[in-house]
């Protein structure tokens, strides 16, 4: 792609970066194939290729951003699928995270929609004010149809329709004994997994045990940034990345770590992109690239490693759903199907695995009718495998999915958990 920044603009390093990344697309259009929002709304404008043209033509004029472009700049999941189907190696990620901050810099945005951001932004990453505010859902439930009728707050009906009824009881991670030691593991518990869905640390932490690693939460690590760092609020983002840099860091010069664990893909993706994030930065550039250098998901580590002996055969079709941030954030496609098939189940793969549910961090919050619309065509294609359960890595999807079907949703790690000597997950125990 032909660019027209002046001399002074290439100067910026963020710019030449996009430049770089922009002169690399070829107009090819394959992205527009597997582009979630270009399939379910047919405008050129809702596809990468359109986005890469508007983000072009925003960085070279320089000027404030216009609501048409945040429009179709926010409709973008950050789903990477086209970053997989793209032949000419275009990094999307890199050129809308840009894009996202410049939006967030020169384009005012409704006041109702800024209070909303806020909201997300102060409340999801912490989780205490999550569970909090959690709990208030309750009163708010009966609501969700008035809201849903009103389209300003559509999200506000979206974040009740999300909310569980039911919380798990807040608790210390219990960490089990390793036997003989093989080695020393960091665990990134999460934020909101630690509320939502608390069993999915305690199974991979068991099943972290039972292969010999210690599986340690290292002091004054935190949210990861991956939420509010996809919401172009950059500043945060990278305050909280350096936090559990310096936690790792920490963990790593004391007694030391084999590896950085995590079983939320989506915050696997942002951790393994510190490097990329700080690389500017001369105090934590290099402590950010050892750190993302350590970092592995779950099943990344298993399958390596091997699962404990004296598995449990369990007769059960399991559905497994590649979370986007799994399969084309971290190019893992192949490790957690194989897991569970060495785990004795039956797993299936629906039609469409490229296609996003429709998560995607916060979208399902903030574009409540696409995220919608994506999840439940997810589910068809779901159903049609028929199966017992249905098998994630990624919070963010296990939330998105299980809001739409009776079908049970749980993550990879407690159904291999529970094939190793675990209990029976959660989500189902009915």
């Amino acid at each position: 792609m032909q660019t027209r920044f002046t001399e002074a603009q290439r100067a910026d390093p963020k710019i030449a970066e996009a430049e770089q990344i922009l002169r690399a697309c070829v107009h090819c259009g394959f992205c527009t194939a597997t582009c979630p929002t270009y399939v379910l709304l047919g405008d050129e404008l809702d596809s990468p290729r359109g986005r890469i043209y508007l983000i072009k033509q925003m960085l070279e004029e320089d000027k404030p951003v216009t609501g048409e472009v945040v429009k179709h700049i926010d409709r973008c999941l950050s789903c990477l699928a086209c970053v997989t189907t793209c032949p000419s190696g275009v990094d999307y990620m890199h050129l809308i995270d840009q894009a996202r901050v410049r939006v967030e810099e020169t384009y005012r945005r409704p006041w109702f929609d800024r209070l909303l951001r806020d909201a997300l932004a102060a409340v999801l990453p912490d989780p205490d004010r999550m569970r909090t505010a959690l709990k208030l859902s309750r009163l708010g439930r009966p609501f969700a149809p008035l809201l849903q009728a009103i389209p300003p707050l559509r999200p506000l009906a979206a974040m009740l329709r999300l909310a569980p009824r039911t919380l798990p009881e807040a608790k210390p991670l219990a960490m089990p004994s390793a036997g003989k030691r093989r080695g020393r593991v960091a665990l990134l518990t999460g934020c909101a997994q630690t509320v939502l869905a608390p069993s999915i640390n305690e199974a991979t932490a068991r099943l972290l045990a039972r292969i010999g690693y210690e599986p340690v939460v290292p002091q004054g690590q935190g949210c990861c940034g991956s939420l509010t760092h996809h919401m172009g609020r950059d500043e945060d983002a990278l305050a909280k990345a350096r936090a559990n840099i310096d936690a790792y860091i920490a963990e790593m010069e004391g007694e030391g770590l084999e590896a950085i664990i995590i079983n939320a893909s989506g915050c696997g993706t942002t951790v393994k992109d510190y490097g990329h994030m700080l690389k500017r930065d001369p105090l934590y550039a290099e402590k950010a690239a050892r750190v993302s250098a350590l970092t592995q998901d779950v099943t990344e580590f298993l399958a390596a490693q091997g699962l404990p002996e004296g598995r449990v055969p369990i007769a059960m079709r399991v559905a497994y759903h590649s979370a986007c941030s799994m399969q084309h954030g971290q190019k893992i496609r192949t490790a957690p199907k194989q897991l569970l098939s060495e785990a004795g189940f039956e797993v299936v793969e629906p039609a469409e695995g490229h296609l996003c549910c429709g998560s995607a961090g916060t979208y399902n919050i903030l574009q409540p009718e696409i995220a919608t619309r994506l999840r439940d065509r997810k589910l068809d294609n779901i159903r049609a495998t028929r199966p017992d359960v249905i098998a994630t890595g990624n919070i963010g999807c296990l939330t998105q999915l299980g809001s739409g079907t009776e079908i049970p949703v749980t993550h990879t790690v407690e159904l291999l958990d529970w094939a190793t000597g675990g209990p029976r997950p959660a989500a189902m125990v009915r």
